[in-house]
């Protein structure tokens, strides 16, 4: 297929877990005309000068090449395509529009005509998306639902058998009817109306093929508590993602239930305010063997958190399943979700991705933007070809941390005091204050080393 004929449907947000570049396999579905109308149309000139996206190397000053992520080589045991499982955000990346909180919209994209027809849904693409960006609402459930199994039978032909979602979910915070909330409403019919839009959103996600299945609560939460009784909306949270455990096994769907923490925007407070406060959640309703977390950079920021800090408290919890690939502007307190570019967090973020073994089946979802100066199509590619290439380097630079050694090294001594027979009983929960304050005595006053931290910061730095 040619350059400039490339299916929109599965051009940019395809899951790079099975190609490695960005691409599309080379047929489509032999009556897409009967599906989609003329196949000219449809293909479209969108892409007339973007060629296939191929690894160049460092040296490289084509900016429509990767210079870093090279998808079939080996790093650290693992080709670099099965650590990443790289996937695009459909939202952000089809049907951005530039437009903010202050201005009106900046791009009118190729495949849009400024409507939220289901004609023009049959001509965008995806793959991480929510139910309501694909196909559009309706003024019934019935209505909605038929919109959305159109959009989709479509789409399953499209994507073939080696593409598929990385995960999907619903979209439970634009409709006034959810001001209060889905499944933290003060409504019990938004309550009702919630869980049929998300019983639906995961029968289309398993039907598609899709690894994970999110939940991002959106309003989840509160403005005030003067009008919430917050123990019984975590209650009813809790009963729902119960009820989405149960049916997610009634369908036979065998992949992975995300929650993706928030700390604000829109409602004032979240319940799933960052990674610790949704695992103390998940463990206080007996879910932790049932969801893991996926972690938004940006929103680690608004957190008042580092997307390490983030990513660590899910991993030493047991719960990392997925990372949202984008990042905030210190100097702006909202969600910008700029795409990531800064090597030493990219590093950090690879750093915890490596310790866990990996995420799979999760992988990382490119949930960031172009800014609202960038209009040109050509701007997409660039923007992810950046972000996958910084990801690379992270992790490149990680295998050299532990091919050197030395910051590993330096962490143990730190805690070397612990590798003693004491420190085993500490461990073993063996060491009652009795015979530590046996010890304290004849040890008497504790020598305390330096912690080293310009050493640790000076071995990191070393790598970037």
């Amino acid at each position: 297929m040619e350059a400039g004929k490339i299916s929109l449907l599965l051009l940019l947000c395809v899951h790079v877990l099975s190609i490695g570049v960005f691409g599309v396999p080379e047929t489509c579905p032999a009556d897409i005309d009967s599906k989609c109308g003329d196949k000219d149309d449809w293909e479209g000139e969108f892409f007339p000068d973007i060629p296939k996206i191929k690894y160049e190397g460092p040296s490289s000053k084509n900016p429509l090449s990767f210079k870093w992520y090279n998808a079939e080589e080996v790093i650290l045991g693992k080709k670099m395509k099965d650590w990443f499982r790289f996937s695009v955000a459909f939202w952000h990346t089809f049907r951005g529009t530039g437009g903010d909180p202050f201005g009106a919209p900046t791009k009118m994209w190729p495949w849009e005509d400024g409507t939220n027809s289901l004609a023009m849904a049959k001509r965008r693409n995806w793959w991480c998306f929510h139910d309501r960006d694909i196909a559009p609402d309706g003024k019934t459930l019935e209505e909605a639902n038929a919109n959305l199994d159109e959009v989709v039978a479509l789409a399953k032909e499209l994507q073939g058998t080696k593409i598929h979602p990385l995960w999907g979910t619903a979209q439970l915070f634009l409709h006034p009817r959810y001001m209060h909330g889905a499944a933290t409403s003060s409504e019990v019919g938004v309550y009702a109306y919630a869980a049929a839009q998300v019983k639906k959103a995961m029968e289309v996600t398993h039907y598609l093929g899709g690894e994970n299945y999110v939940f991002w609560g959106g309003r989840e939460g509160y403005q005030t508590l003067l009008n919430t009784d917050m123990g019984r909306e975590l209650d009813h949270l809790a009963r729902f993602l119960e009820a989405a455990v149960a049916y997610k096994k009634k369908i036979g769907f065998n992949g992975t239930l995300l929650i993706e923490p928030k700390p604000q925007e829109p409602t004032k407070h979240q319940y799933d305010w960052d990674a610790a406060t949704t695992a103390s959640f998940l463990r206080k309703y007996g879910l932790v063997g049932e969801f893991k977390i996926n972690i938004e950079c940006n929103h680690a920021t608004l957190s008042g958190h580092s997307c390490h800090h983030e990513l660590e408290t899910a991993r030493i919890n047991g719960l990392l399943g997925n990372v949202d690939a984008n990042t905030g502007d210190p100097q702006i307190g909202w969600d910008t979700d700029q795409f990531l570019t800064d090597i030493g967090e990219a590093t950090l973020v690879m750093l915890s991705v490596v310790r866990n073994g990996g995420i799979a089946p999760g992988g990382f979802n490119f949930d960031a933007k172009l800014r609202r100066e960038s209009t040109d199509v050509e701007d997409l590619f660039i923007a992810h070809i950046s972000g996958m290439d910084t990801l690379a380097r992270g992790l490149r630079n990680v295998a050299k941390l532990i091919e050197d050694g030395s910051l590993d090294e330096l962490v143990r001594k730190r805690y070397s005091s612990f590798d003693s027979e004491i420190g085993a009983q500490i461990k073993a929960g063996k060491a009652d204050f009795e015979m530590l304050e046996k010890k304290a005595k004849e040890w008497g006053e504790p020598k305390v080393p330096s912690a080293k931290q310009e050493l640790a910061e000076m071995i990191f730095q070393s790598v970037l």
